[in-house]
C-alpha cells in the first residue's frame, strides 16, 4: 500500500512538474530532464511512469480535462441558465489562475507544436453552446439576441482572459469577468430576467474545485 501510495505521489508530480513548464514554455522547450528534476525525481523513476513525453503530455492532457468537467459539471446552484452561464465563467477564471494542470491543458490547444486528443477550448465553446440553446428555449434571452454571437463573445472572452492571465493574472480576477458581464449581460438577457441576474457571479466565490495537483506557480 505504501509504495502504490508513493506511486500515485510520483505520477502526481511529474504530472504537475510538466504543466508548470509547458503552461510557461510550451511543449517544444518542454524536456523529461526539466520535467523530472523539476519533480525531484530520477529518469528513471519518469520513464517508470510514462515512456515518453508525449504521453506525459497527454497525462497532462487528460488531467486538465478532467479539471474542465469538474467546473463546467458542478451543481448548479443558479435559478436560470444564464446565471449559470455566468458563474462558470467567474469558476473557470479562478480555476485558471489556481490549477496549472487546467492552465496547461489550455496552453497546449494553441500550441503549433502539439496535436492535441482533446482541444479543451472547443470543449468548452460546445458546452456553452448547450447551455446558450437551453437559455433560448426558456426565453432567457432578449428578442433578437442571436445564440452564435452570444457563444462567440463569451467562448472568445475567456479563451482571451486565459491567455492574457498568463501573464497577468488580473485578466483571470473576479472583477474582471464581472466587467464583461456587466457590458454584455444588457445586450442579451430578457428584460424580466435582467434584473435578477448577477454578474459578479453567485457561486462558490471563494472555493475553487481543484485538487492538489493545482495551484498558481509563484514567479
Amino acid at each position: 500500500m505504501a509504495r502504490q501510495q508513493r506511486a500515485v505521489r510520483t505520477r502526481e508530480a511529474l504530472i504537475r512538474s510538466a504543466a508548470e513548464i509547458v503552461a510557461r514554455e510550451g511543449f517544444a522547450v518542454t524536456s523529461l530532464t526539466g520535467i523530472s528534476t523539476r519533480a525531484g525525481v530520477s529518469n528513471g523513476a519518469l520513464h517508470f511512469h510514462f515512456v515518453s513525453k508525449v504521453a506525459l503530455v497527454e497525462a497532462v492532457e487528460a488531467a486538465a480535462l478532467e479539471r474542465l468537467r469538474a467546473v463546467l459539471e458542478a451543481p448548479a446552484g443558479a435559478r436560470s441558465r444564464l446565471q449559470h452561464l455566468v458563474d462558470v465563467t467567474h469558476a473557470l477564471a479562478r480555476e485558471l489562475n489556481s490549477d496549472v494542470v487546467l492552465r496547461a491543458g489550455f496552453v497546449l490547444c494553441g500550441d503549433v507544436a502539439w496535436a492535441p486528443d482533446v482541444d479543451l477550448r472547443a470543449y468548452w465553446q460546445r458546452w456553452a453552446e448547450g447551455l446558450v440553446r437551453e437559455a433560448g428555449a426558456a426565453a432567457e434571452l432578449r428578442p433578437g439576441a442571436e445564440p452564435e454571437g452570444i457563444v462567440a463573445a463569451v467562448v472568445g472572452a475567456t479563451v482571451g482572459f486565459e491567455v492574457l492571465g498568463a501573464r497577468d493574472t488580473v485578466w483571470l480576477a473576479s472583477r474582471t469577468v464581472a466587467r464583461f458581464w456587466e457590458l454584455l449581460l444588457p445586450t442579451l438577457a430578457s428584460p424580466g430576467l435582467l434584473g435578477t441576474l448577477d454578474a459578479g457571479g453567485t457561486r462558490g466565490r471563494a472555493e475553487p474545485v481543484s485538487d492538489g495537483l493545482g495551484g498558481r506557480e509563484t514567479r
